[in-house]
């Protein structure tokens, strides 16, 4: 037995996912960093053991009532662990954050902001004091009566609701009807009511076309339908409801995307009336700090909003709150982050910037003795934020504190005390802890693929620039922090867009589109996720289960049973375990806790009843073949030429260790990229393409940039053009051409600081890339 004062976290026996029955001792009080290929096990041991298996201690210290459902949500698969303290997971996995959510009440920081103005705010003269509340958007006593706090209000106009003035009603001229018999129901209401549904709306009198589209009426009448001279119509009591009525109700009140996404392309957002866009009751915009309002205040950077607090103490009261207000943004311009405002929204942030927040938040908690495990925390960072990170994690370390993060940046790996180095390759060719030691040592470790990288001092070689066959001119964009910014993209090529993070670059990307003069076909790619449930997964998303349920469904036994296709869907009932609805899955409902997912009790996870479970194809079941990784089913499926191409593509992009059924909630925002590239890439090209990717390698191991890079130069020299935006220095040296934006973030951002081949980029004074870039230039 060990000492309660262990100075290691001991891990015996990990079978999580693809591990192999690891054993691995890793110290406390360092900063430990897990390196490996995209799915050699990384995360499996981190999260999914360690982290694991801490939550699974703290519920076991918690009421007997939630210790009765710890069995539902099941233990890590390991054997014992020990010198485990309490653990805080900071992960990339994106929830859903609404339009409420925002970068303030991610930190705590509007809490206090609305504090500030509560207690030392200039109320006007006569006016009693406010509490916190009353300034806060999301509650009933601070929220603009007029938008319900959202600072937007939906309008419609005719021109939206009419876009062809020259049809008649009859032949469609309200687009935002819905169609069908409800649709052809309205215009047979609208002509009993006496209008002219035959003569083009534009002839139509104007109060006429008012009452039409505007109306609140909802007028019944008598209805004696014209229809086909066979059928027998009786007449029936139908409702008039206005097409500004049917949007604004669909919009607000319909289950289905599909219809609310039609109804909002009838609708367009404009900032509130009464409140301006700021979201507040006028009591609350009535009170001021240093002379301006706390919407004012929200919308300032967090640089500049440090700036304005700085002398504005004018008693002990106003001196404490703003002294604890700029304590608690002081981490987040730290992390490189001071040029987001507080009122910016959650899900307008990248999943990196999200996590630095939380990073910078818990830097203020105070705590101690806990295990901190971080996923990738250098995502989206450009090298120079990179050093503000390893201060800060350098910190959370001095404060007394064990440190794990999962980590390809390799100034991160390198910044390391111990490393463990997780392998050989990916899925079920990796799952073994290669080497947990000091960094330097990890040299000596030859069937290490991380090594190669953080020990190479060959030069890279020198490719040939290629030349462009035209330019796209994009621009001038003012939008965000740009301000009238021109940028010219090389056609043909492979562009790399760079900068820090906040300097403008997917903004200045996101102006591309399909209008703009020799884009051609445009494909974006971008990191959300394939699908935000666990009945989405790798083989729905690339249509690959269509083919796998025909093979299925074309057996010998499918036949004899009358299986057909559906049968083997696990959406729809028939063959699908009804337990868990085919997700494999019941949702566990913890009273405190968010709520967790636990594998079915029936079918096991395998989300099929146990009948379809009998048809094999090859000795599998449909479960199985599921179970799959995308590796392994490209040798069971070799001979099926429709699933072997799809198996491939994915192969192609460094996807061989997913497993067929994973569900999108398990995949990165790489891996979801990633996903979308090899459907793209499956579907054969026709004619010039433009892709544009946004930080493709994001979560991958430099050895799987090098499969995915062979890829996308691979699509340039078939005559397509490559853009992406891009931290990763390696990536950007073997581009054709560079685009920097910069130089700073936010306000400091939003120009282009330097256009051209690398080579010239790296010698660009006053570019915040050019260091970073002229040391892995050849």
């Amino acid at each position: 037995m060990h000492s309660p004062h262990d100075p290691y976290v001991r891990v015996r026996g990990a079978r999580e996912h693809n591990l192999k029955g690891v054993d691995v001792d890793i110290p406390r009080d360092v900063l430990t960093v897990f390196t490996g290929v995209s799915g050699s096990g990384k995360s499996s041991l981190a999260f999914g053991t360690i982290y694991a298996e801490a939550q699974r201690r703290y519920f076991e210290s918690v009421a007997p009532y939630a210790r009765r459902l710890i069995h539902q949500v099941g233990a890590p698969k390991v054997g014992e662990i020990s010198g485990l303290p309490p653990a805080v997971s900071l992960q990339q996995r994106r929830s859903a954050p609404t339009s409420r959510s925002s970068v303030g009440t991610v930190t705590n920081l509007s809490n206090s902001l609305r504090m500030l103005f509560s207690r030392a705010g200039d109320h006007p003269p006569g006016a009693e004091r406010l509490d916190s509340d009353a300034f806060s958007p999301n509650t009933a006593a601070g929220a603009c009566p007029e938008c319900h706090g959202l600072g937007q209000v939906h309008r419609t106009t005719e021109e939206l609701l009419v876009p062809d003035p020259s049809l008649s009603v009859r032949e469609g001229a309200i687009a935002a009807w819905p169609g069908a018999w409800q649709g052809k129901n309205l215009r047979d209401i609208l002509d009993a009511l006496g209008h002219d549904v035959d003569r083009p709306w534009r002839e139509l009198p104007a109060e006429q076309r008012e009452w039409i589209l505007f109306t609140d009426e909802q007028p019944v009448v008598t209805v004696h339908p014209v229809r086909d001279a066979d059928r027998i119509q009786r007449p029936y009591q139908g409702t008039y409801m206005s097409a500004r009525r049917y949007v604004m109700k669909t919009f607000s009140d319909s289950k289905s995307p599909t219809l609310r996404a039609k109804a909002e392309r009838f609708l367009a957002s404009a900032p509130c009336p009464a409140c301006g866009g700021s979201r507040l009751r006028p009591e609350a915009l009535a009170v001021t700090f240093a002379g301006r309002t706390i919407a004012e205040l929200a919308a300032l950077p967090l640089t500049e909003l440090a700036g304005v607090l700085d002398g504005e103490a004018s008693s002990e009261t106003a001196r404490v709150l703003t002294g604890d207000l700029k304590s608690r943004i002081a981490p987040v311009v730290e992390l490189g982050l001071g040029y987001l405002a507080l009122d910016r929204a959650t899900p307008t942030l990248s999943a990196g910037e999200l996590q630095r927040l939380r990073l910078a938040t818990q830097l203020r908690s105070g705590l101690f003795g806990v295990v901190y495990v971080l996923d990738e925390p250098s995502a989206g960072l450009h090298p120079a934020d990179t050093e503000a990170l390893l201060t800060v994690l350098a910190r959370l370390k001095a404060a007394g504190n064990t440190v794990f993060v999962v980590e390809h940046h390799l100034d991160v790996v390198r910044g390391a005390d111990w490393l463990v180095d997780v392998g050989p390759r990916a899925g079920e060719h990796g799952g073994e802890v290669l080497y947990s030691g000091p960094v330097a040592e990890l040299a000596a470790v030859e069937e290490s693929a991380t090594a190669r990288f953080l020990f190479d001092e060959a030069p890279a070689t020198v490719r040939q620039v290629r030349v462009p066959y035209g330019q796209l001119k994009v621009g001038p964009v003012t939008r965000h922090n740009l301000r009238g910014v021109t940028a010219e993209f090389p056609l043909g090529v492979f562009t790399a867009v760079t900068g820090v993070s906040g300097s403008g670059k997917s903004t200045l990307i996101g102006e591309i589109t399909e209008d703009l003069a020799g884009v051609g076909r445009l494909v974006s790619v971008d990191q959300k996720p394939i699908g935000r449930t666990l009945r989405s997964n790798l083989a729905t998303y690339t249509g690959l289960f269509d083919v796998v349920r025909k093979v299925f469904a074309a057996t010998d036994e499918a036949r004899e049973r009358g299986y057909g296709v559906g049968r083997f869907s696990f959406n729809v009932a028939g063959g699908r375990c009804e337990t868990c609805q085919g997700e494999g899955f019941v949702s566990v409902e913890l009273l405190f806790l968010p709520s967790t997912y636990a594998p079915c009790p029936d079918c096991g996870g395998a989300r099929y009843n146990p009948e379809t479970l009998q048809v094999a194809y090859r000795g599998r079941n449909i479960a199985q073949v599921l179970d799959l990784t995308v590796e392994s089913a490209a040798d069971f499926f070799a001979d099926t030429p429709a699933v072997a191409r799809s198996l491939g593509t994915l192969l192609d992009v460094g996807l061989g260790y997913l497993r067929l059924g994973q569900p999108a909630t398990e995949l990165s925002g790489g891996e979801a990229q990633r996903i979308k590239l090899a459907s793209e890439l499956q579907r054969g090209r026709r004619g010039h393409t433009l892709y544009l990717l946004d930080e493709p390698t994001t979560g991958l191991h430099p050895a799987d940039v090098e499969v995915l890079m062979r890829q996308l130069h691979g699509l340039v020299d078939a005559g397509h053009t490559v853009v992406v935006v891009e931290h990763d220095m390696s990536v950007v040296a073997g581009a054709d051409w560079v685009i920097d934006l910069g130089p700073g973030g936010g306000g400091a951002g939003g120009r282009v600081v330097a256009a051209g081949p690398p080579a010239q980029v790296a010698r660009t004074r006053g570019s915040a890339t050019a260091p970073y870039l002229a040391r892995v230039m050849p």
